[in-house]
């Protein structure tokens, strides 16, 4: 838990430092799209090589390769900041080499808490581990690194590259038991992949959730694709207005984490996902048709506290009922499962927000999520359950 703490306040500071030192840079609006391109990719090429180099290798020992080679990266990177011989070029290949590491680092993360906790027990440890992210990685950390980046931009990236550096001690220090895979098993990367791949399509929990996921996805990337416009247009919030709403998606997020623990006591993880996904639902229609920020805000805060129950609660099944010979391989598809809605949502989002104004994708968002919740609905019950085949299986 304090290494992935850590390692996510290194993140935050990345939010906020990233985009501040391209936009220092630059001013070409393509090239700071580029930025966030370049870093969206990686999940989507390596996704699931990732998944496969989990399974097959020690887990904690990618960990600590991965981020002390973010570490170097981000190292010389505030070398570059700091002696004033980085170009557009230098970032952006820098951020994407970070955006690749951190696919590997955090595939093979997620795998290491079944294997500490019981299965009892991860719904609170996902929580946990939620609320680390919220706070560092949300609150805490962008702040400050555009704090540290306005003393000098080399700070913010010193800073980052020695709370990762942190968290590859602390990880080392971490006792793992062996993850099931038969290490003389003479198998092909291509074949673990396809293993993987399978196991997820014909485990029918597992599918519905993954394309659950997808789905939902494209909806929330086409909404979510025109936010900052939407936020300072219709609404008529401004720049800080705009930071604003991401705070209180974010205080909404800490919320619902905080409160984990007492819904899970109450209401079963089925229903928890039924109701989360009615929320989203309406907050695309709640959002379409509202233009004041007095009603748009508690719908955030709303949105941000279902957003983190929600993925706490999907994690938390998915752990459950994967064997932990697949962990790795069975995340990254559902890794890219997320990628990929987002890409492709955000392109629609932008699409039809050109063509029919910045409350189209929000419809879009609205009408998608209502069909698949219909489509979805008696599904539900049944993925909370996914963990009861899968122990029947393994006895």
């Amino acid at each position: 838990m304090a290494s992935s703490w850590t390692t996510n306040l290194g993140d935050g500071i990345a939010l906020a430092a990233g985009p501040l030192l391209i936009a220092s840079l630059s001013r070409d609006a393509f090239l700071v799209a580029l930025a966030a391109t370049v870093q969206w990719l990686p999940p989507l090429l390596f996704g699931l090589v990732a998944g496969a180099l989990t399974d097959r290798l020690d887990r904690r020992l990618i960990v600590i390769c991965v981020d002390v080679a973010r570490a170097g990266v981000l190292a010389v990177l505030t070398l570059a900041v700091a002696s004033d011989h980085v170009s557009i070029a230098g970032v952006l290949a820098a951020l994407f080499v970070l955006s690749t590491a951190e696919v590997f680092a955090d595939n093979s993360s997620q795998t290491l808490l079944p294997m500490l906790v019981a299965r009892e027990d991860l719904a609170l440890a996902n929580a946990r581990l939620q609320t680390g992210f919220i706070t560092l990685n949300q609150l805490a950390g962008p702040p400050l690194g555009a704090a540290l980046f306005t003393v000098g931009a080399a700070w913010a990236f010193g800073a980052q590259a020695v709370v990762v550096a942190l968290g590859v001690v602390l990880v080392s220090r971490v006792a793992l038991p062996p993850h099931g895979r038969d290490a003389h098993r003479g198998t092909r990367l291509r074949h673990d992949i396809a293993e993987g791949f399978s196991w997820a399509i014909h485990h029918p929990a597992v599918r519905t959730l993954v394309l659950t996921i997808f789905t939902f996805n494209i909806t929330f990337g086409a909404a979510w694709s025109v936010l900052v416009l939407y936020a300072t247009r219709r609404l008529g919030l401004g720049e800080v207005g705009f930071g604003l709403v991401t705070t209180v998606s974010a205080v909404g997020g800490l919320a619902g984490t905080v409160c984990y623990g007492w819904i899970t006591d109450r209401v079963s993880l089925g229903n928890i996902m039924r109701i989360g996904l009615l929320i989203e639902t309406l907050t695309h229609l709640a959002l379409a048709l509202t233009t004041t920020p007095w009603v748009a805000m508690p719908v955030f805060f709303v949105f941000g506290a279902h957003a983190f129950i929600w993925g706490t609660t999907s994690i938390t099944v998915r752990q459950r009922a994967v064997p932990m010979a697949l962990q790795g391989r069975v995340g990254s598809v559902n890794l890219v499962g997320v990628y990929g809605g987002l890409v492709i949502g955000s392109t629609i989002g932008g699409v039809l927000a050109q063509h029919f104004g910045l409350t189209a994708p929000f419809w879009f968002a609205f009408a998608g999520s209502a069909l698949f919740v219909v489509l979805i609905w008696s599904q539900l019950a049944h993925i909370a359950h996914a963990d009861e085949r899968t122990k029947a299986l393994e006895d």
